[in-house]
């Protein structure tokens, strides 16, 4: 309450009152000023400098006090993650675990029965997402590699389901290990070039690598089709039966969900094993780890073909889900959209992954009214995401392991 009262005294309220003054002065001739030129008359908005104000100043002094409040609690002890009290309520009460996930089950399997077959689409395109931030996690949230290129393995992906249907009239089902194959070995030679580099170094070679596998697929056009991408590919059949638009849409669905379990069991097995604490080692200091004997060049390689498998595995699903590609589809803002849901869910949680998703993907979708704002609004979320939650909305937990004194005393 104290630190409440501090924030409403006179000196705080002249420091917001000086913000919002600057802040008006800044932007008076962009929101106030609105010149008509076919009459030739100006138009005064001074509604918009008093919302302006008033906003300025609000927020101002809300974000000084959230400030405040955080480093007062840095040097407190940290609080229990979401994660970790979801995880102490399932073992504390298996009902409760058992019967949130049987909601779950019934909800994910009459979802698309119950809803449009917009929602529907917009519900697959947001899990394969979810999967694509997997992978991207296990890069970046795991082995600490800042990669700017990953929508370069989902257009490999795509693109070998739509040239091999349209050479040799493979299906979907072929067409998937196949695309997740050559993404693997994308990955891998991606990765050879790359091993001394790190940081912003990795950034900008991932970066230009992305860009380069775009104008590749923009101007090859006797191989890619160019700018005016393959159409006409075909939706995933099930034992020879080709199913009309709605049931492909809902067909789709439940492939993508079936994949994002299938992706969650991996990484989680993955990130248990010898090789994800071997992932978690490089990302913590890459130097101590290599003095201790762990083969980095085999870690990073590994990391980088892992995490390509599912972008084109993903990216022979997108192919069959839109039945049309162009290299506009892969553009660095994909690889950037991936990075975010990684970032903003958490880095290394899984769970984290599924949250940004759906912020990143859903929330754009349900909030068209504000299509205007949207970058500002995405902007302000990153910014926000960055000062006051830099670990993500579900912060990966560190295991930690404990010695029962009790039972050592009696095994002495």
């Amino acid at each position: 309450m104290s630190n409440l009262v501090k924030y409403f005294s006179l000196k705080e309220i002249k420091k917001s009152l000086v913000i919002t003054l600057w802040f008006m002065v800044l932007t008076f001739p962009i929101m106030v000023i609105k010149v008509n030129t076919i009459e030739n008359t100006v138009i005064w908005r001074w509604g918009y400098l008093a919302i302006i104000a008033i906003g300025s100043f609000i927020l101002s002094t809300l974000w000084r006090y959230m400030m405040e409040r955080k480093s007062l609690q840095a040097g407190k002890e940290s609080k229990i993650s979401l994660q970790q009290k979801l995880r102490e309520m399932g073992e504390k009460n298996p009902r409760l675990k058992r019967g949130a996930l049987a909601a779950v089950v019934v909800l994910v399997v009459a979802y698309p029965f119950a809803t449009s077959m917009y929602q529907t689409g917009i519900m697959t395109t947001a899990l394969m997402y979810v999967v694509l931030g997997l992978g991207l996690n296990i890069v970046v949230g795991l082995g600490g590699l800042l990669h700017l290129g990953y929508a370069a393995f989902y257009a490999v992906g795509a693109y070998t389901y739509a040239l091999l249907h349209v050479h040799f009239g493979i299906g979907f089902w072929v067409s998937l290990p196949i695309g997740a194959g050559l993404a693997t070995i994308l990955g891998i030679l991606l990765a050879i070039p790359v091993l001394r580099l790190r940081g912003d170094y990795l950034a900008i070679v991932t970066l230009g690598f992305g860009e380069i596998v775009r104008i590749i697929l923009e101007n090859w056009n006797d191989f890619s089709y160019g700018p005016s991408g393959i159409a006409n590919i075909p939706r995933p059949t099930l034992f020879g039966i080709h199913f009309k638009l709605q049931q492909a849409t809902i067909f789709i669905y439940f492939i993508m969900v079936a994949l994002v379990v299938f992706t969650i069991f991996i990484v989680r097995r993955l990130e248990n094993s010898r090789m994800g604490r071997t992932w978690i080692a490089m990302r913590e200091d890459e130097i101590a780890s290599q003095s201790m004997g762990i083969d980095i060049t085999k870690t990073k390689v590994t990391t980088f073909a892992i995490g390509a498998f599912w972008a084109g595995m993903i990216g022979v699903v997108f192919a069959a889900k839109t039945t049309f590609i162009n290299p506009a589809s892969f553009t660095l803002w994909e690889s950037i959209i991936i990075l975010c849901i990684v970032v903003i869910g958490g880095m290394g949680s899984i769970f984290g992954v599924v949250v940004g998703a759906g912020i990143l993907i859903l929330l754009p979708e349900y909030l068209r009214a504000f299509s205007q704002y949207r970058m500002l609004l995405f902007g302000a979320i990153l910014v926000l995401m960055m000062v006051f939650r830099p670990g993500g909305i579900v912060t990966n937990v560190r295991k930690v392991y404990r010695i029962d004194k009790e039972k050592t005393g009696e095994a002495e």
